[in-house]
């Protein structure tokens, strides 16, 4: 049973529904990994192993991920687990999840068997995964190096081999991120095609559900399963392009790329190693046939791209511990709340409902000015963060370290303003051995083109028998 956790999710689901092993020895060769690895990572917040067991034992065989172990992101409820959302004050609170979100329900009936929860910061407003709460989440690949948030504990699981897929979430680059630190597989898909609970506080629709895995066909299948293509909402144009998982292995033919490698000078600045990477995917992609050239929307580099950005998410974030509070009867006490939390915070009390409006139309035009480029190119080629994989702490650590927060966002929040697709898929490591990861960003609905040309790649020069020292 040793090497089944080296297995991605679809060859562990073959060999339940062949019968060459019980999804019940699948599950506990996953809480054996637990249990091996993250005294030491501290990804996993909470640990459901004997419903989990129980829930193995029933799977139906037919399912496409018949009996995989998974972990959900502690920000999605899961019935009966803590719901503290990284937060001191919740978790004073003793708050659990009544029920299962419909995520879950719908990784449930796709046969995932979830073994329990990762972690995250607080309300997912972070870029590396550190609570008071539950710690600091450490890196497969390097223990004093991030790995990543908010989706943090999520990349950490699977780098570490504790799952082949984790479920997480993206409202700034919280999947792309965390992928890339880790050396895997994260594809923010486009608004709509997974949906969120359709509420305010789901941050203007910019947070979408997604996961990270180790490979493109894991997360082209992971994906599928979570959208729900029947309910979309009718203000969303239709997704046309078919099912996610024929995508994997299917020639896209040749496409126009653009590629950026550089930030403006008012964006941190693209660190060699990054750079270089990018280049050399650029090369790569040519090599297989697509035209690759230096060319970018201009509005990507917009400068108020990022203080809108800011400023619309604050609202929600405050309005989420409104919420909060009339459903606990308890306001935080002074400590209660992390340093970056408070930034938001303190951003949503100053703004009026009138720079709430003005923030919004800015975003809506700004959306139809970045559609323009790719009616002319396929895909814009790009790093996902600036710098390489940062060490633990990072934002505390650097002057106007709480700022520079958001300010890191320059190449992945934009596409959550916009709701087109992006992926993060990896390309090689630094000189130290960390992991670099190189952004893929289609047009609205073209997640298919992101998942063939991601599989070209992954051809090209396989990732997944590269691992950390933690797997």
């Amino acid at each position: 049973m040793s090497g089944l956790m080296d297995l991605d999710a679809h060859d562990q689901a073959r060999l339940v529904r062949d019968r060459e092993v019980s999804a019940e020895e699948l599950v506990q060769a996953s809480i054996d990994a637990i249990e091996a690895h993250d005294g030491e990572i501290n990804a996993v917040v909470h640990k459901r192993y004997e419903q989990a067991l129980a829930e193995a034992r029933v799977v139906p065989l037919d399912a496409p991920f018949a009996g995989v172990p998974t972990l959900t992101k502690s920000m999605d409820p899961l019935a009966g687990a803590p719901h503290d959302l990284g937060s001191r004050y919740l978790a004073k609170q003793g708050r659990v999840a009544k029920a299962d979100s419909p995520l879950v329900q719908r990784l449930r009936r796709a046969g995932f068997v979830i073994l329990g929860t990762t972690a995250a910061p607080e309300f997912g407003v972070l870029s590396t995964t550190e609570t008071a709460v539950h710690g600091i989440t450490r890196n497969p690949w390097n223990l004093e190096h991030t790995s990543g948030g908010s989706s943090g504990g999520a990349s950490a699981v699977v780098a570490a081999g504790m799952v082949a897929v984790a479920s997480g979430g993206d409202g700034g680059g919280s999947i792309r991120m965390p992928a890339a630190f880790c050396q895997q597989v994260g594809l923010k898909p486009s608004l709509g095609l997974v949906p969120g609970k359709g509420s305010p506080a789901d941050r203007w629709g910019h947070s979408v559900s997604a996961v990270v895995s180790r490979t493109v066909r894991d997360t082209a299948g992971a994906i599928e399963v979570m959208a729900d293509r029947q309910h979309r909402s009718p203000r969303l144009p239709d997704f046309a392009h078919g099912d996610l998982r024929d995508a994997v292995g299917r020639d896209p033919g040749s496409l126009r790329i653009g590629v950026v490698a550089s930030a403006p000078e008012h964006a941190p600045q693209v660190e060699a190693e990054i750079r270089d990477a990018v280049v050399a995917t650029g090369e790569l992609l040519q090599s297989l046939g697509h035209t690759v050239e230096e060319s970018h929307p201009a509005a990507l580099f917009d400068p108020d791209v990022l203080p809108t950005f800011f400023d619309a998410l604050s609202v929600t974030v405050g309005l989420t511990l409104e919420n909060l509070v009339a459903e606990t009867g308890v306001r935080p006490e002074p400590g209660d709340l992390d340093v970056v939390t408070q930034l938001w915070l303190d951003r949503s009390a100053e703004m009026t409902g009138i720079d709430l409006i003005r923030a919004l139309t800015w975003q809506e035009d700004y959306r139809q000015e970045m559609a323009r480029w790719w009616e002319e190119y396929d895909l814009l080629l790009s790093p996902v963060f600036a710098s390489v994989v940062p060490r633990l702490s990072w934002p505390w650590t650097e002057p106007d370290g709480v700022q520079r927060s958001v300010d890191v966002l320059t190449f992945t929040a934009p596409f959550n303003t916009t709701g087109q697709p992006a992926i993060s898929v990896p390309a090689g490591t630094t000189g130290t051995g960390l992991p670099i990861g190189i952004q893929l960003a289609a047009a609205y609905g073209r997640e298919d083109l992101l998942l063939s040309v991601a599989g070209q790649l992954e051809e090209a020069r396989p990732w997944e028998s590269v691992a950390p020292a933690y797997r």
